[in-house]
Parts: structure tokens; C-alpha cells; sequence
């Protein structure tokens, strides 16, 4: 488990793996996202762990955690993500909280990025083409809590955090038979595990219609997004000039997500 994990695995790291790779596998209710399961098979998911949810002198080690595992992700192939842990509480939070703690934790990452915003990315989240990005990095986001109970795809003992870097869809656009073929392989999954239908919300990347954003935090029922009306993250400092060419990112490609308790 060691080259899986990035950091330090405390006492209750293990169980959050345990549980995740347990609901990953399962052959009675197989989980919606393909990509997730071949991921946890092939041992290319990263794992990372926080400490406290509240606390945000706890969050310190992310940046350099993300860092790590986005100057190694390539290696890794198509079917990677870094999950991040947070240490599971005694009692679940309502959703509302749940969704503040998982923006202000996209908000840390983002004042203490080392790289400047990506140029082919924009920095309005109402652009079809915004993606939150790390690193010179466009990076797809997912949450997952407690507190998803009919939409059990986004459910975990815990709360955690996926960060899965937009390379790996590449050539996986709704316009590719590959991608249309795992879009309806995932969705017909998604209409299987969750009490649910799937969340309108889920679209492709760059589609006029599409906003990223409401992909990130999904609420538990049929709701087109979470909480928030607007999207509670902000691009802060000058506008990027980073080149499109460190991240191997280009904005022209259509591209649709497909992540953990995703469709």
C-alpha cells in the first residue's frame, strides 16, 4: 500500500482505503464508473490523508501532496486519480456543510498554487471551458460524503476529495465511439446503483450548456447542482501566462469527464 499513498498514512488511512476499494469491487452492486474500477485493479489510484476537516492549519501538507502526485501522474496511465481523505467524524454534517468545506478547500489550493492559472483555461467558472487547475494543471474535481444517501455514487463513510488531471479523458470526448460508448456503459451503471436518476448536471466538457462546477458537488437528490446557485470559487491574481505546452492541455478538445461517482 505504501507506493499508493502519498505522505504519511495515519491509523485511519487504512480502513478508508479498505472501504473504498470494498465498494470499487463489489460484483453484487458494480460501481457506475468503469474508470474508478479499473484504476483500483491496476493500482494506479494515488491515496493522500488530512487530518481534520475544520482546521485548516491541517490542510498545509495538500499543496505539496497534489504537487507530488501531478509531477508523477503520467507514469501512472489513463486510469488514475489522487483521492484525498479526510479523517471520517463521529456524526455526518448536513450537505450544506459538507459543500462549504469542499469549496474552501479548492480555494486553499488554489492561493497557495505555485504555477500560474493555465493560458488555455478561462478563469470564469461560467465558462464552458473553465476547469478548476493545480500545477499549470486543468484538473477534473469529485466529492464524495457522508451525508449522499440516495445518490449513492457520491457516498462515503467519510468525506473525501478526487482530483483526477483532464489528460487522462483525452480522446474520450462525447463525440468519440469511445467515449459514447463509456458514457452509456457508466450512465446505465449510474441508473442501477443509485436511488436516483442521473444528475442533469453531468454534461461534457465544453459544451455550451456544461458548467464543470456543478459537476464537482452533486446534491442528493434530482436537483440540476448543489447548494450554491453560484459557483463559490474565485480565480484570484493576474491572468495566466502559463503555456498550454507544460500541461500537454489543449482547449480546442472536447472532452468528457468520467471519475469516481461520476457518469
Amino acid at each position: 500500500m505504501s507506493e499508493s499513498v502519498i505522505g504519511e498514512t495515519p491509523s485511519w488511512g487504512t480502513e478508508c482505503i479498505r472501504e473504498l476499494r470494498e465498494t470499487l469491487l463489489s460484483e453484487e452492486s458494480p460501481f457506475p464508473c468503469t474508470f474508478a474500477v479499473s484504476g483500483i485493479k491496476r493500482n494506479t489510484l494515488r491515496f493522500a490523508f488530512v487530518d481534520d476537516l475544520d482546521d485548516e492549519r491541517a490542510w498545509e501538507p495538500l499543496p505539496g501532496i497534489l504537487s507530488a502526485y501531478l509531477r508523477d501522474f503520467r507514469r501512472l496511465g489513463r486510469e488514475t486519480s489522487l483521492v484525498v481523505f479526510f479523517r471520517p467524524e463521529a456524526a455526518p454534517r448536513r450537505l450544506p456543510e459538507y459543500e462549504e468545506r469542499f469549496w474552501a478547500v479548492l480555494r486553499h489550493l488554489h492561493e497557495r498554487d505555485p504555477e500560474p492559472w493555465p493560458a488555455g483555461v478561462p478563469t470564469d467558472t461560467d465558462d464552458p471551458w473553465w476547469e478548476f487547475s493545480y500545477g499549470g494543471t486543468p484538473i477534473f474535481v469529485v466529492c464524495n460524503t457522508p451525508a449522499h444517501r440516495m445518490r449513492r455514487s457520491r457516498h462515503s463513510p467519510g468525506f473525501f476529495i478526487t482530483f483526477q488531471p483532464r489528460w487522462v479523458f483525452e480522446g474520450l470526448g462525447a463525440d468519440t465511439p469511445p467515449g459514447a460508448a463509456a458514457r452509456r456503459t457508466i450512465r446505465k451503471r449510474l441508473s442501477r446503483f443509485d436511488a436516483v436518476p442521473p444528475s442533469p448536471a453531468l454534461g461534457s466538457y465544453g459544451d455550451p450548456d456544461n458548467r464543470e462546477w456543478r459537476q464537482y458537488f452533486l446534491p442528493d437528490g434530482p436537483r440540476a447542482h448543489g447548494v450554491a446557485e453560484r459557483c463559490p470559487f474565485h480565480h484570484t491574481g493576474a491572468e495566466a501566462v502559463v503555456a498550454g505546452q507544460a500541461t500537454g492541455f489543449d482547449s480546442t478538445s472536447r472532452l468528457t469527464p468520467k471519475t469516481v461517482g461520476d457518469s
